[in-house]
């Protein structure tokens, strides 16, 4: 399996906080999305059983190749395809009724041209439907990101091509902000020895190693604390119409 802690893994019990908090989100659009669906970014497929059930037929685009193989073989109804985004190349206009697109954008260095294509493809009347972190929320720098977005900013670059923009959020009931604070805590213990703030001043690529060592260990003496990290379903998460105090935005987005 193709797992580190910026995938984050469904079989990985000190993960299960980050996991049903991105399984949330496709709870919440397989009841949204119809006809023809197209994920930009599935990777491992942790929403594709919702969403295939859900569409008349899903294409799904992620850039590793192994992974498209696996679930080519698991979901051999579906289109996949192994791509380096943006651009869409080889879709054509008009072409989808809905795009699903979750915790991807934040990784692409030309989310202008990722937005302009998404509205490319999609049909008059078609919705996007993102998720992105909420860089308020963030508890140090993830050299896995280009960029982090507060709530405005997401907006306005959805703006320039989308005319209608529903804005909410993905925030946690008493259970997952508790285990936010804890991690809150834990990571500043981790940071403080940082005190060259290193850690906004080298490379993303010189970072993303370290930083995956620092996580694993860090969720692994979260989980093994009081057991609150194996607890948490995506049921604890919920749609907040404060996206600006949200852990994650989630904006639906009409051509």
């Amino acid at each position: 399996m193709y797992k580190t802690t910026e995938i984050t893994s469904a079989e990985i019990a000190s993960d299960n906080p980050v996991h049903q908090r991105l399984l949330f989100p496709y709870v919440e659009a397989a009841s949204l999305v119809s006809g023809r669906v197209l994920e930009i970014g599935c990777g491992w497929g942790r929403g594709l059983q919702l969403l295939t059930q859900a569409a008349d037929h899903y294409t799904g685009i992620d850039k590793n190749q192994d992974l498209i193989n696996a679930l080519s073989q698991e979901y051999s109804a579906s289109t996949f395809i192994a791509a380096n985004i943006p651009p869409l190349a080889g879709l054509a206009d008009n072409t989808f009724d809905f795009i699903v697109t979750f915790q991807v954008i934040e990784h692409i260095e030309n989310d202008d041209l990722f937005i302009r294509e998404a509205h490319r493809v999609l049909k008059p009347g078609g919705k996007l439907l993102l998720t992105t972190v909420n860089k308020t929320f963030s508890l140090t720098r993830n050299p896995w990101h280009v960029r982090e977005y507060y709530a405005g900013e997401l907006k306005a670059l959805i703006a320039r091509y989308f005319s209608a923009i529903e804005t909410q959020g993905i925030y946690g009931n008493d259970k997952v902000m508790t285990y936010y604070e804890q991690n809150k805590e834990s990571v500043k213990k981790l940071t403080r020895f940082d005190i060259f703030n290193l850690q906004y001043r080298l490379p993303r690529r010189l970072l993303q190693v370290p930083y995956d060592l620092m996580n694993r260990l860090n969720r692994n003496r979260l989980l093994q604390a009081d057991g609150l990290a194996a607890e948490i379903n995506y049921t604890d998460y919920l749609i907040s119409n404060d996206p600006a105090g949200s852990l994650d935005f989630f904006y639906v987005a009409t051509k």
